[in-house]
């Protein structure tokens, strides 16, 4: 467990260093002219999706090969299904 004096230690030399190198913070920022995000719309929402094990274990294995987290394959696969407008071909039997 740390002890106190080494956490005080610490976090006095981690705001000399801050200050060596002109990292100063103002005590207080004028957001008066501050504007909203344009990107706003674009942001991703958080959802609950229940997937099956098999589908998140295709999107993993595609992560892996490509370097893109799962998730986002995802995403980027709905998107893409979504911009083409594609219909799914269901029927019962």
């Amino acid at each position: 467990m740390l002890s106190e004096s080494f956490l005080h230690e610490k976090h006095q030399r981690t705001n000399l260093s801050n200050t060596d190198k002109g990292c100063n913070m103002k005590k207080e920022y004028d957001f008066s002219k501050a504007r909203k995000n344009p990107y706003a719309s674009q942001l991703k929402k958080q959802i609950t999706i229940r997937l099956d094990e098999d589908s998140i274990g295709y999107f993993k294995e595609i992560s892996e090969q490509v370097g893109i987290p799962y998730q986002s394959l995802i995403n980027l696969y709905l998107r893409d299904c979504a911009v083409q407008n594609r219909k799914l071909d269901l029927s019962w039997k």
